[in-house]
C-alpha cells in the first residue's frame, strides 16, 4: 500500500452549488487516471480564514475561490503574483511550504479561450468594447491588457463602478456613459459583454453593435444560455463571436497544474461534460 497522499483540492464559495469546476476538475482527474480530489465547498465568508488555514492539514494542496471570496482571499495569501494584484482578487491558492499562494486566472483563461476558438483575432489590431464592471471585469480588462489591446472602452450600468475600474488599470481605459453605450462599439475591434444582461432569468442585452469593425470578434463571458443575445446581436452585423464556456474552462488550467502535476487539455469531450444536464 502506498503511503502517498491522495491530493485534494476544491472550490470554495457561498453559495457553492451552482459551481461547475467540480465536473472540470472531476472530469481531468477522471481522464488523466489521477488518484486525487475535488470538491465543492460552502463557506460562509466569516469562516474563510479558519478554514483556509485548516485545509492544508487535511491534505488539500489548493483550492478556487468564488463569490463572495475572491478579494478576502487575495488578503489572506502570504504571497501573491502579479496579475492577481494588478487584478485586485484571487481565484486560485496553492498550499505550499506552510503558506498560502494566491493567483488570478480569470484574465489568462479569457484570452485562452479567445486564442483557441478564433486564432485570426488580433487584439492589437484596435480598441475593445467591455460591457459591465463588475468583478469579472477586472480579470477581462486585466488579460485584454496584457495581450496588447491599445484601449478599452468601458461601459457599465452604474458608472461609479467603472470609474473605479478606470482608475484602477489606468489612462489606456476610458469610461462612456451607459446612455452612450452603443458608441464604445464604434471601430472596435473586440467587444465583450461582462454584464449579467441576457443571463437565464435577467433582461435581454439589447444594445445595437453595428458599429463595430469589419471582421471584429465579440465575446461574452456568460455560458447560460451558451448562445446569448449580445452574441446573436454580434452574428447579425456580421461579426465573428467566441462564447463564454471556454473562459470557465480554461481558467482552470493553471490550478489543476499546479495541484495535480499536468497541464490539462480543453477540449469538445470537456465541453460536452461541463454542459450535460
Amino acid at each position: 500500500m502506498s503511503a502517498d497522499p491522495i491530493p485534494l483540492a476544491g472550490v470554495i464559495g457561498w453559495p457553492i452549488g451552482h459551481s461547475k469546476s467540480p465536473r472540470v476538475h472531476g472530469y481531468w482527474l477522471n481522464f488523466l487516471g489521477i488518484s486525487g480530489h475535488y470538491v465543492p465547498m460552502g463557506v460562509a465568508p466569516e469562516d474563510l480564514e479558519t478554514v483556509l488555514r485548516t485545509l492544508p492539514k487535511a491534505g488539500f494542496v489548493g483550492c478556487n475561490v468564488t463569490l463572495p471570496h475572491k478579494e478576502a482571499a487575495l488578503a489572506l495569501a502570504d504571497e501573491v503574483s502579479d496579475r492577481a494584484a494588478r487584478v485586485g482578487a484571487a481565484n486560485t491558492l496553492v498550499f505550499k511550504d506552510g503558506k498560502i499562494h494566491a493567483d488570478n486566472t480569470d484574465g489568462y483563461g479569457f484570452i485562452a479561450n479567445l486564442k483557441q476558438n478564433a486564432p485570426d483575432w488580433r487584439p492589437e489590431a484596435g480598441p475593445a468594447a467591455v460591457f459591465g464592471a463588475g468583478g469579472a471585469a477586472r480579470g477581462v480588462i486585466d488579460g485584454l491588457l496584457t495581450a496588447g489591446v491599445p484601449e478599452i472602452r468601458l461601459t457599465n450600468r452604474t458608472r461609479a463602478r467603472a470609474e473605479v475600474l478606470a482608475q484602477h488599470f489606468g489612462d489606456k481605459v476610458t469610461v462612456i456613459h451607459w446612455e452612450r453605450a452603443e458608441t464604445a462599439a464604434a471601430g472596435a475591434n473586440t467587444l465583450v459583454n461582462t454584464t449579467s444582461l441576457g443571463m437565464e432569468g435577467q433582461p435581454p442585452f439589447t444594445l445595437s453593435l453595428a458599429g463595430a469593425a469589419k471582421g471584429a470578434l465579440a465575446t461574452d463571458i456568460v455560458y447560460v444560455p451558451l448562445d446569448t443575445p449580445f452574441l446573436k446581436e454580434a452574428r447579425k452585423h456580421g461579426l465573428q463571436t467566441v462564447d463564454g464556456l471556454g473562459m470557465l474552462l480554461h481558467q482552470a488550467v493553471p490550478g489543476f497544474n499546479a495541484w495535480f502535476g499536468t497541464n490539462p487539455l480543453v477540449d469538445d469531450a470537456l465541453r460536452d461534460v461541463v454542459l450535460a444536464p
